[in-house]
This record gives structure tokens, C-alpha cells and sequence, in this order.
């Protein structure tokens, strides 16, 4: 049982899973930094109302924070477009620059032209169906 138990641990995927862990913590404290120290009071300078925590209902003595709830809502808005715009589109044109420079790989298979089945691009007869391939291309 601990044998087993130690394969799952020291497997690549539970290590690099709880890499991912500490590092999106650490990355979500410097996403928060931005939102909290750059766009929330460059929004409130905007629209002269940097909180809408004091926003609320009050039926029956029941107070309902309709106010934290906007809150909330534009933190995860300003922290998603962060995200996006701070980190995932630089990093789709980085890779986009990346896959430019890549030559694309040399076919390895090609189609029958009887049974249209795929096959090594060495063949010179269809596994599946027998027909006679000579030197066809890809």
C-alpha cells in the first residue's frame, strides 16, 4: 500500500502539480498587486466611486450586501482581463513568434488512394485493402 503511495507521489504529475500550485499562489499575489494597486484606483479616479461596499438592502432587518457582490464581481472582471492582457496574450505572440521559426516536419504517412486509410509513407501496398501504391505522394 505505501508502495504504491509513494510511485503516485514521486510520479512527475503530483510533483509538477503542486509546482503549478505554489507558483499560480505566488502569481496570484502579483495579479492582485496589479488589480488592488493599478486598475481599481485608476477606475475609482474614473467614476469617482472606488467602493460599492456600502451598497445595500435592508428588508425585515435582513441586510442584503448588494455592495460586495458588485465588488466582487469587478475584482474577478479586473483580474481576469489582467490576466489576459498581462500574461496569456503575451505569451501567444511569444509562441507565435516561436512556431514561425520552426520548419514543418517531413510527412510520415500518406493515404491509400483505394480505401483512403492511413499508412507509413513507405508503403508500397495498403495494409487494409492490398492496392498497389508505387511511389505516390503524401
Amino acid at each position: 500500500m505505501l508502495e504504491g503511495f509513494k510511485k503516485f507521489v514521486f510520479r512527475g504529475n503530483a510533483i509538477d502539480l503542486a509546482v503549478g500550485v505554489v507558483i499560480g499562489a505566488a502569481f496570484g499575489k502579483v495579479v492582485e498587486a496589479i488589480v488592488g494597486g493599478l486598475l481599481t484606483p485608476f477606475i475609482g479616479a474614473i467614476a469617482k466611486l472606488p467602493d460599492f461596499s456600502t451598497w445595500a438592502i435592508t428588508i425585515n432587518g435582513s441586510k442584503f450586501a448588494i455592495g460586495n457582490v458588485i465588488n466582487s464581481l469587478v475584482s474577478f472582471i479586473l483580474i481576469a482581463a489582467a490576466v489576459y492582457f498581462f500574461v496569456i496574450l503575451p505569451m501567444n505572440k511569444l509562441m507565435e513568434r516561436f512556431k514561425r521559426d520552426e520548419k514543418p516536419k517531413d510527412p510520415t504517412d500518406k493515404k491509400c488512394i483505394e480505401c483512403y486509410s492511413v499508412i507509413n509513407i513507405q508503403a508500397r501496398r495498403c495494409p487494409f485493402c492490398t492496392t498497389q501504391l508505387g511511389d505516390l505522394q503524401p
